[in-house]
């Protein structure tokens, strides 16, 4: 059906809703300038963190690259193709092999934030035929999708348009889904948290607008990425897509388009379902076409609209601030007042519900995140030491500084290398809430893992860094190659024991704020029918002057917040001093800690193969340029190779002294591709009955050249300690007053209202629950285009 028609309806319903959205981003906005200037003029505090943080992060390399198949719509056919996946994460399709390595444009860009990795066609079948209500194919009819393989790899988008990929074995398979899976958690995970008023104002204004519409409780496609980014309008599905460079808000815009469209979707399938026509397999392919072109048109209205609202407030923001800076001291004394007059209403019926509702599921809800969580970090850490031995015991055999270069080159990319970093992610895969998960209105636990999994990477970049900074300092005191192995060894038992206190630290407030992201949503739609209506009351009490840096929603939510943030505390100090966590009390000092020590990483990045490579200077320079035009990936994907490629040869290490010169096919002699499924099976079939060998995979970190004789006695990693998750980020108001020191935000004494009652809420007191285990000695063992975008 022609979409011409709806185009009208379908903008004004954009605009309405875009609308209400802009209003709620104001109000924010000036509730989050005032918080973070309050910030900055009262100093933060908390925790010293061991471990050195990247300032300049790595960049310009390439995560993965090699080969797979894509099925490609305009004529069904099924196509190879060459897949890059440079540091920014963007899955980038070539024809080939050669067109990437002359920096030939590429055929599609896919943003894969918003997206789900299938490795079964049943799985994305049950997913079609739920989207299109009414339209499900008979018993024996062809599927939507054949696959030549039994590897599939879909990428499926509730909005956007599905890609579709195989590969040849189920090894490539597990492989390619890590990096994917990737790709997901790193663009799902677009908010940066270096924005202290932009990020906050437009999650609470997404927040805030979907309260406003009864729906509470976390979000899935809360989702995005600030890659900068215009996109063109394509050249057919699925087709080349140009790209370019430019100041966009491509995260806000995605994030938006996924609210609009989560409004917009029931009724497209009610006006267009029923006038689809032919057989249930076309009527599905059609219907994900029009939504995804729908997706598009809703994506562009959104950012054109989006970025006037920003753009308005960045011109106020001068006059906001400087209001702010003026009148600081009357702004806290007038929010204090509101909060208490808010506090003395909402508090007596928040502490039943609590109490009742809440409070006997927390160290339920703790110890389901805490076990895999504490998993996931100590298999970090295990990584994070057999690499460092394997290095160790390579230099030993191998000969000191000469190849420390190659080494601490693949070293540096450890924590973006999406193979080696699966064991530690999967973990949490083990992560279920189960019954909770109905009780408190968690859509999905894929918040909590993805957020974890992000920290995870984050603590491994930060030891490995914090390693190859204090290797560097040693370097120029080594007397030889036994100096370098025991300077390698004391400097790995320095970082390991830095990285236990750090995560130690991460996973408590990951738990924290995971319980927070769990029981608010639930509490204030509980409150909401007897409280929500009465706040309008509490307005006159804010004056005209601050009403933009003061708004009774807000404080409200703090004061729920504060309601249970006691016990939620509570319940993470006493699992802090349980043995099996392996969490430092809070009162843990690390006695070995180096106040100076974050002087070393605000210098220049280590240049490993330039400093230590020993080649000469002109060497050097040719190597760089020779290496430039090959494909320099983390991974080698010497496995991966399709026998209908030309020239895919095992990919080159970034850290290779010597790379091997690529084999140029002849440019006028094109790559061969079968067309059909039956063709590419006859093909496989082919391929199948050679002699199977394929090269064992190399890996880029801490492998080990071949020819070297190693003898490889990796001595048994020391126990290690559960480390720290990634902090859930919870979209709900924190405190305004930002007591970076304090763990637990204390009620002021005056307002310490009476008992509540259960005739207050209508509710029987039920008798405290859940209480956590009597504590137990403290160990202190030293030892991450939703409207995709395509190019």
């Amino acid at each position: 059906p022609c979409l011409t028609r709806l185009c009208f309806p379908l903008a004004e319903k954009t605009g309405k809703v875009l609308g209400e959205f802009c209003r709620c981003y104001k109000e924010q906005y000036g509730v989050a300038l005032f918080n973070s200037v309050r910030y900055e003029i009262e100093g933060n505090g908390g925790p010293q963190a061991q471990l050195l943080h990247r300032k300049v992060p790595l960049e310009d390399h390439v995560i993965y690259s090699g080969n797979l198949f894509q099925y490609i719509e305009e004529n069904k056919k099924w196509r190879n193709r060459f897949c890059v996946v440079p540091h920014n994460y963007g899955l980038v399709l070539y024809e080939n092999k050669l067109a990437y390595e002359r920096d030939l444009q590429p055929r599609i860009l896919v943003n894969s934030a918003g997206y789900k990795i299938l490795t079964s066609v049943d799985q994305y079948l049950e997913l079609v035929n739920s989207s299109l209500p009414g339209v499900t194919p008979k018993s024996g009819h062809s599927p939507i999708l054949k696959c030549p393989t039994d590897f599939p790899l879909i990428l499926w988008h509730p909005y956007a348009r599905h890609y579709y990929f195989c590969v040849m074995t189920g090894k490539e398979q597990e492989k390619w889904r890590a990096v994917f899976q990737d790709c997901v958690r790193h663009c799902n995970n677009g908010i940066s948290e270096d924005s202290k008023v932009e990020a906050p104002a437009f999650t609470d204004a997404v927040r805030m607008y979907r309260q406003s519409k009864e729906q509470y409780g976390t979000w899935d496609m809360l989702c995005g990425n600030e890659t900068q980014v215009r996109t063109c309008p394509p050249r057919g599905w699925g087709g080349g897509v140009r790209a370019e460079q430019g100041p966009q808000s491509l995260l806000p815009s995605q994030v938006l388009s996924n609210l609009v469209m989560e409004e917009l979707l029931p009724e497209l399938r009610t006006t267009i379902g029923p006038r689809l026509k032919g057989k249930a397999q076309e009527r599905q392919r059609t219907w994900i076409q029009i939504s995804d072109a729908v997706y598009r048109m809703v994506y562009e209205q959104t950012k054109a609209q989006y970025d006037a609202a920003m753009a308005k407030c960045e011109q106020e923001r001068p006059q906001m601030e400087s209001t702010i800076r003026t009148d600081m001291d009357q702004i806290i004394t007038s929010k204090e007042h509101l909060a208490s007059k808010i506090r003395a209403f909402v508090l007596p019926k928040a502490e039943v519900c609590v109490r009742n509702h809440v409070q006997p599921y927390i160290s339920s809800i703790l110890e389901a995140l805490m076990t895999p969580t504490s998993q996931g970090f100590a298999e970090v850490r295990e990584v994070f030491f057999k690499e460092v031995t394997d290095m160790n015991m390579n230099i030993v055999n191998e000969g000191g500084l000469e190849k420390l270069a190659e080494y601490m080159e693949k070293l540096s990319h450890l924590a973006f290398h999406p193979v080696k970093m699966q064991s530690c992610y999967e973990k949490m895969d083990q992560l279920k809430l189960e019954g909770l998960q109905q009780r408190f209105d968690v859509s999905s636990t894929s918040v909590f893992k993805q957020r974890a999994q992000i920290h995870m990477r984050q603590q491994m970049d930060d030891a490995v860094h914090t390693f190859e900074t204090l290797l560097h300092q040693e370097l120029g005191k080594l007397q030889g190659k036994d100096d370098l192995c025991k300077s390698i060894q004391r400097i790995l038992e320095r970082v390991l024991k830095k990285y236990d206190y750090d995560s130690s630290t991460v996973r408590k407030k990951f738990f924290r704020e995971a319980l927070l992201q769990i029981t608010i949503p639930f509490l204030l739609k509980k409150l909401a029918p007897t409280c929500k209506g009465e706040l309008a009351k509490f307005q006159e009490l804010i004056f005209e002057d601050f009403a933009s840096f003061i708004l009774v929603e807000n404080t409200y939510e703090e004061v729920v917040l504060q309601s249970v943030m006691k016990d939620i505390m509570q319940a993470v100090k006493e699992a802090a001093v349980q043995r099996k966590h392996n969490l430092y009390r809070d009162s843990m000092v690390m006695h070995n800690s180096d106040p100076n020590l974050h002087l070393l990483g605000e210098g220049i990045p280590i240049d490993w193969g330039e400093e230590y490579s020993g080649q000469p200077e002109a060497e050097l320079a040719a190597d760089k340029r020779r290496r430039a035009k090959q494909v320099v990936s983390v991974i080698q994907d010497d496995e991966g190779v399709l026998p209908y490629e030309v020239g895919t040869e095992a990919l080159l290490q970034p850290s290779s002294p010597e790379p091997r010169e690529l084999e140029e096919p002849d440019p006028g002699v094109p790559p061969s591709s079968p067309d059909g499924v039956e063709e590419i099976r006859e093909a496989l079939a082919k391929e199948s009955l050679g002699d199977g060998v394929k090269a064992e995979e190399r890996l880029t970190n801490a492998d080990v050249p071949s020819g070297a004789s190693v003898q490889h006695t990796t001595p048994p990693s020391p126990k290690p300690r559960a480390d720290v998750p990634s902090e859930a980020r919870v979209p709900h108001a924190t405190p305004a007053s930002p007591a970076p020191g304090a763990e637990t935000p204390s009620l002021s004494a005056g307002t310490a209202c009476h008992q509540p009652s259960d005739k207050e809420t209508g509710e029987e007191v039920a008798p405290p629950g859940g209480e956590c285990s009597p504590p137990q000695p403290a160990g202190t063992t030293e030892s991450s285009e939703g409207v995709q975008t395509e190019f």
